[in-house]
């Protein structure tokens, strides 16, 4: 009856090994996972999610927070939907992202597998600014430097954009134009579209 009782407990302590063993492998697998997350297919996920899930909160690298919902993300960039008020939509380079806050289980939730993309590994900032000259959305640039400029995209090259300043809300027509600016997309920190509108 003893030996039966050893027995018993030596399979029971060797199960629990194998099964905190198989825990551990697990768990290394996940970690692994995640070290080859990028942060756009996390972004990807939060595109997903449900109008009534809390907004966001973007904290950009000049400090400014901008609370929304993700509308959709590309190569390199970000598009975010307010989440209160009438401003319009923003496209963010997720380079300008310092910190991004949310409730925990979207946190968890953003960390899921995305299925990869070639169509958003083609969408660009380039990309999608060309789209905004295209429909001649006018735009407020934000730039590093905590300046701002207002107008709509003429044209958009490989690595920068050529802007034609006008006051905002008001269409490009050419005696209304103040003035012409070539920006380096790395002097962007984001862009704000005007109300109504929507990136691609």
């Amino acid at each position: 009856m003893r030996w039966d009782r050893f027995f018993d407990d030596l399979e029971e302590q060797l199960a629990s090994e194998w099964e905190a063993e198989r825990a551990a492998l697990d768990s290394e697998a996940e970690r692994l996972r995640l070290s080859r997350v990028p942060l756009r297919d996390r972004l990807t996920v939060l595109a997903e999610q449900e109008a009534a899930s809390p907004p966001s909160s973007f904290e950009l690298r000049d400090g400014t927070v901008l609370v929304a919902r993700v509308g959709g993300a590309g190569a390199d960039w970000v598009a975010l939907e307010p989440a209160e008020g009438r401003a319009g939509a923003a496209l963010v380079p997720i380079s300008a992202i310092a910190s991004i806050g949310m409730p925990h289980a979207e946190l968890l939730r953003s960390a899921r597998a995305v299925a990869p993309s070639a169509v958003r590994d083609r969408m660009t900032l380039g990309f999608a600014l060309r789209d905004l000259v295209r429909r001649r959305v006018g735009v407020t640039l934000h730039l590093v430097g905590g300046r701002a400029l207002a107008g709509t995209i003429d044209r958009a090259g490989a690595d920068h954009l050529d802007l034609a300043l006008h006051e905002p809300g008001t269409p490009r027509r050419t005696g209304d134009v103040s003035g012409h600016r070539m920006v380096p997309f790395d002097a962007v920190l984001w862009i704000r579209l005007e109300a109504g509108a929507r990136p691609l």
